[in-house]
């Protein structure tokens, strides 16, 4: 079920990218590259997470997600207050009044304030002694051993090497590439060229790619090998913001459009930012750990183009046709994680449904054109030619979509399997059908049954839960 799941994932974005628009390709890029691409991209030199160990528990953290962790929590107490007094104050309640006046509101958001800046700061000017300063002095408790025993900051790259060569003396070190960017840069030119593309365009790639982390956490959100779906769309410099906000707005709609509600995701703008880029923002969606990055939107200057051509001694310009001018495109890039995706899906879907007589159930609400199975086709008997005409639905539905055959237990019992996976249709296969070449659809998510023709089947689940119900959103 769950790589059904990333695989119908992967064609909503793959589809949302590169057929709603002409001007968008896709590539395939190495994993192994040259090592010269990550001094370049400034992986080598830079790519680092500052890490400090509790030296009670021996447990280690990233100095700056427990700095993110205790703003979180300071935020998550301004929100109490200000629930505490719209409950007292009832419709005569100002928020933002309440906010600017209340002296406990007032003090936890210079708190918060303050320790954000000098965070920010720290990472800014890569001080390492500040940013432990700033976890002791916001008195940030280990939340294994419960102490303050915390040891210096220290920088750790994050890439894996590994050796290649013929024979082990002489063999160089090889990186697994930390992101799929730098192949779609290397590759720039040769898919301008080849596929005739004008700026602005964009060049997309699913694949997967690896980072040494070394607090991996949160079941499948922080990975040591993972899958990223990224796009870098090149563009004529002097208008990279104007593309960023467009594609932060493209990003969103294709969150929303999976139907979570609009209050699960919020943008996170980037207050420090990373060498390459100048605008970041991340699609937060709130887990039930809280909101967290499930997407950036970067604009990455023309660093990348510019590093790789001085690396290479290749030149990666553009000649503009419109202009006359050969320049350095600037890039704007969107990145998304597959695994996350994948988990955000699921805690999005997951419900538990108390129903009539004390009944319960669970249910996977995904939505329908994600959904693993798309259908279950169930014979009411195992005779009387029933399992027949639903083999024949079945073949009918599985040239269009992944489909499934159940005939045990009883037809309530299947119904629960079904829900339990997210299957948004069951189709029951009744003594009726038979007679008038009719079956019972049932929905997932309202329960509804109606009776319907086996021959309108395809163009009912096709219309609900094919990709083209998501896309037409987006267009």
């Amino acid at each position: 079920m769950g790589v059904e799941l990333k695989n119908n994932i992967k064609a909503y974005w793959w589809e949302a990218m590169t057929r709603l628009r002409e001007n968008i390709v896709g590539i395939d890029a190495a994993i192994f590259m040259h090592p010269r691409t990550w001094e370049a991209s400034g992986h080598v030199g830079a790519f680092n997470d500052p890490l400090i160990d509790n030296k009670d528990s021996k447990k280690r953290y990233r100095a700056d997600v427990l700095l993110e962790d205790h703003i979180a929590k300071i935020e998550e107490k301004i929100e109490k207050e200000v629930e505490k007094a719209r409950k007292r104050f009832g419709e005569s309640f100002d928020e933002a009044q309440y906010r600017s006046t209340s002296p406990r509101v007032v003090e936890l958001q210079a708190e918060r304030d303050r320790i954000n800046e000098r965070m920010v700061n720290a990472l800014t000017n890569n001080d390492l002694a500040e940013l432990r300063q700033v976890i002791i002095d916001a008195e940030i408790v280990d939340p294994v051993s419960g102490t303050r025993n915390w040891t210096d900051v220290r920088q750790f790259n994050l890439m894996f090497d590994t050796k290649m060569g013929s024979v082990a003396e002489g063999a160089g070190t090889v990186y697994l590439r930390p992101e799929t960017a730098q192949g779609i840069f290397v590759n720039f030119l040769n898919v301008q060229k080849t596929g005739r593309m004008k700026i602005p365009f964009g060049i997309a790639q699913i694949g997967k790619a690896f980072r040494n982390e070394i607090v991996a956490r949160q079941f499948i959100f922080r990975m040591r090998e993972f899958e990223q779906m990224e796009m870098q769309f090149f563009v004529r410099p002097g208008e990279e913001m104007k593309w960023y906000e467009y594609w932060k707005e493209f990003r969103m709609r294709w969150h929303r459009a999976l139907g979570f509600g609009d209050e699960m995701y919020r943008f996170h703008n980037h207050e420090k930012l990373a060498h390459y880029a100048n605008a970041a923002a991340d699609v937060e969606f709130r887990f039930p750990f809280g909101f967290k990055e499930v997407e950036g939107i970067h604009s990455r200057t023309d660093f990348d183009l510019t590093q790789h051509q001085t690396f290479s001694g290749r030149k990666m310009q553009y000649f503009d046709p419109e202009t006359g001018e050969n320049y350095v495109p600037y890039v704007v890039e969107t990145s998304i994680g597959v695994d996350r995706m994948v988990l955000q899906v699921l805690s999005a879907a997951y419900t538990e449904e108390a129903l009539e007589g004390g009944e319960s159930r669970v249910v996977m609400r995904i939505p329908a054109p994600l959904a693993p199975v798309k259908a279950a086709v169930l014979p009411l008997v195992k005779k009387d030619g029933l399992p027949e005409i639903a083999r024949g639905i079945i073949d009918a539905l599985k040239f269009d979509h992944n489909v499934q055959y159940d005939e045990k237990d009883s037809n309530g019992k299947r119904y629960r399997r079904q829900d339990a996976i997210g299957t948004p249709f069951c189709i029951t296969v009744d003594h009726q059908s038979a007679e008038d070449g009719t079956v019972t659809i049932r929905r997932r998510d309202t329960m509804s049954q109606e009776r319907v023709a086996i021959a309108d089947l395809p163009a009912i689940i096709g219309r609900e839960a094919g990709l083209r119900a998501l896309l037409e959103k987006l267009s």
